[in-house]
């Protein structure tokens, strides 16, 4: 299949990558010319585990290909995938500019039936929407589909070429049977391609970022609880996650979830909400406790030293806002190492992938070092705030040896405090009073 994908950021990148990794030719078009000039010299952008090498393999294979030619790639391919931001606006509703921007000059460009492909998460309707825009600038045939990706960062190759599921909206048969070409090469053995209606698809892909972040918040909110009432939320976790109708997946307490999916989808389903006259108050409670989950844990920083942490120097461990990416995006680390600085305090930070994004972003607000234990050199407490494997299982002792008042402030729940303590170090985490 001639595939274009339009917008190499993540979403973009991947999809188009395990595409042409499928056997088709893919062309992944990008407006920026130094993103797209690293990309043909073999500079991925983004930090994915296996993406690199499957770029390097599907281009000597000449199935994958880089351009800023828009016009030419939509000629040239039978399928046009929009992949491209669609950022929260001010109001908290989504940012279409760029969706509509990338419908235009597909329409501009198109020479023959072609089926457009939102990838990218767009409210309920854009596909109808877009479809009415685009024949404004063309009379020759198209169908516009919905399919929302589901990509976890850190698992994003395995999960778009072995997916639980394939969400495909369509209103249109002959859209239908080329979607079903382009996908049934992942399912030889089983049928996980699921089709419905468009506005559904889209829906769909709302529903399930809000629900998941729901669980987050969710444990989050009874953490806190557990904490007052002088119960062990690990305890209750593995009691309540035995249950087959829970699971125990998004069900892990701590400071809450971060990156580009949940925060913008949770806020932009609660102004579509708005919109049409509905009051989702279970997505209104989603975002405030995830946000005030930030807070939480800096009140545990600022509780332990009576409300004075200036001149204090805290090891921050875990940049990105989950393990496996370098995404900055919405990272919890940003809100916890801005409010202490706020206060005096001075942050040595580590991460083994998010370093140069985090400079984008914080500057030279605190300082960087070169290693998790280069960190911890003349530091007062440490702070892990990304559950990286290589933070697991350190060294308590060199910890102890260099952290100056022998505490442990952990956002993730990864250590025993019973281990701790015997070690001669304090701990503090979500979800267990301090007298357990």
């Amino acid at each position: 299949m001639k595939i274009c994908v339009i917008g190499t950021g993540y979403v973009g990148l991947v999809a188009g990558t395990c595409f042409a990794d499928m056997g088709n030719d893919v062309i992944c078009v990008d407006n920026n010319k130094e993103k797209i000039s690293k990309l043909e010299n073999g500079i991925i952008p983004i930090y994915e585990p296996g993406l690199e090498e499957l770029i390097k393999n599907n281009v000597k294979e000449k199935r994958l290909s880089f351009t800023t030619n828009l016009p030419e790639a939509v000629k040239k391919s039978k399928v046009c995938f929009i992949a491209v931001p669609t950022p929260q606006g001010e109001d908290g509703a989504c940012n279409l500019s760029f969706v509509y921007e990338a419908a235009k000059e597909i329409a501009q460009s198109i020479n023959e039936y072609k089926v457009i492909v939102n990838k990218s998460t767009v409210p309920i309707g854009t596909a109808e929407k877009i479809t009415n825009y685009m024949k404004t600038f063309t009379n020759i045939e198209f169908d516009v589909v919905s399919n929302p990706e589901f990509l976890k960062q850190g698992a994003a190759v395995d999960d778009f070429l072995s997916p639980d599921r394939v969400i495909i909206g369509s209103n249109s048969e002959k859209a239908t049977q080329i979607m079903d070409d382009i996908y049934s090469p992942y399912f030889k053995n089983s049928d996980r391609i699921i089709f419905m209606d468009v506005k559904s698809a889209e829906m769909t892909k709302y529903v399930a970022n809000c629900f998941l972040a729901t669980k987050i918040s969710f444990i989050n909110e009874m953490s806190n609880l557990c904490e007052k009432l002088g119960a062990n939320i690990e305890n209750v976790r593995k009691g309540i996650s035995s249950d087959k109708r829970i699971g125990n997946q998004f069900l892990y307490p701590g400071i809450g979830y971060g990156g580009s999916c949940f925060p913008k989808d949770v806020t932009a389903l609660i102004s579509i909400a708005k919109e049409n006259a509905a009051d989702c108050r279970i997505l209104q409670a989603t975002k405030y406790i995830n946000e005030n989950q930030r807070k939480v844990f800096v009140e545990k920083i600022l509780n332990f030293y009576n409300g004075n942490v200036k001149n204090k120097t805290f090891a921050l461990w875990g940049l990105a806002f989950k393990p496996k990416t370098n995404d900055m995006r919405e990272a919890p680390s940003i809100d916890v190492a801005r409010e202490l600085c706020k206060h005096g305090a001075k942050i040595k930070a580590y991460d083994p992938q998010a370093m140069e994004t985090a400079k984008a972003i914080l500057g030279n607000s605190i300082i960087y070092s070169d290693s998790a234990y280069d960190a911890l050199v003349d530091t007062d407490a440490l702070l892990l705030l990304t559950e990286w494997n290589e933070f697991r299982y350190p060294d308590f002792n060199i910890l102890k040896k260099n952290l100056k008042d022998k505490v442990i402030f952990d956002a993730r729940n990864q250590y025993n405090k019973t281990r701790l303590k015997e070690v001669g170090i304090e701990y503090f985490n979500f979800g267990l009073a301090s007298k357990n």
